[in-house]
């Protein structure tokens, strides 16, 4: 992060945290009770100060991508389980390999997209995704693969997992907390496109769908890729014809196949009404 220039007449933080390394070695400066309280872990991780933690991790990211000029941003969820098309003799199942091609289709759409968004100086239209393995990755590689940067939210799992290699390093953020990291997708979005995936995909799609659906949220270009996928999964039209939702709301969001069809759709989209 950039330094800002001083606005006050007092001593900044960055020059007590060096003086404090000065100090004499005594019983009551090594002390945990004499730490400098934003420099000691140990109280950071209380668990009187989560609501502290929930604010640096929503402000962040947030004053990372307004310093590089982020405006606004394209959402790409999906499967970390889908392979590379070069990698599908490696997937768990038959059917996993099958979906390889949605990784195709992801890195196509996000090169497009980049592409475009390198007309703006790469301030708008800029890829994210969760920064992880699979449709993720095809995301961040689409975006390399056309020149440009994209941005990686990544998240702690219990089991070991790193950003992977096509997320600009200077945009790769890590979270705690699942919820700051969803609105830290949406925040900037100008169009969320889901892949085929599992209960996290699922979760980041109907949680996206109910904010539009109740209007916490402003209605954008919404695409699922894989008509095939989406209609076997979930019955759309049961939906709607139980009345647990409404007719209108299947118009919430659109079904494409190819990158092409994505980026027809996000040109020619209408707000509906």
């Amino acid at each position: 992060m950039k330094d800002e220039p001083r606005t006050h007449p007092f001593r900044d933080s960055t020059q007590d945290v060096d003086a404090v390394k000065r100090i004499p070695d005594t019983p009551q400066t090594r002390a945990p009770a004499y730490r400098l309280a934003f420099t000691d872990d140990d109280f950071m991780k209380r668990e009187e100060l989560r609501p502290v933690r929930l604010q640096l991790e929503l402000l962040k990211p947030q004053l990372i991508m307004d310093e590089r000029g982020i405006e606004s941003t394209v959402v790409l969820f999906g499967g970390a389980r889908i392979p590379a098309p070069e990698h599908r003799d490696t997937a768990r199942t038959p059917m996993l390999a099958d979906l390889s091609r949605f990784y195709e289709e992801a890195r196509r759409f996000a090169r497009l997209m980049t592409e475009r968004s390198l007309a703006t100086y790469g301030r708008e239209n800029v890829i994210v995704t969760g920064g992880g393995p699979g449709v993720m990755e095809a995301g961040n590689r689409g975006a390399d693969d056309a020149g440009g940067q994209s941005i990686g939210l990544n998240i702690v799992l219990p089991h070991e997992q790193a950003p992977n290699a096509y997320v600009t390093p200077d945009l790769s953020f890590n979270f705690h907390y699942f919820a700051i990291r969803k609105m830290h997708f949406l925040m900037r979005a100008k169009a969320i496109c889901i892949f085929p995936g599992g209960f996290g995909t699922l979760d980041e799609m109907f949680e996206s769908l109910t904010l539009i659906q109740t209007k916490r949220m402003k209605a954008i270009p919404f695409l699922l890729f894989g008509r095939d996928w989406w209609e076997k999964v979930i019955n759309w039209n049961l939906l709607a014809e139980a009345g647990v939702i409404s007719p209108g709301d299947l118009k919430l969001f659109a079904i494409v196949e190819t990158a092409e069809e994505a980026m027809a759709v996000i040109d020619g989209w209408v707000e509906p009404c």
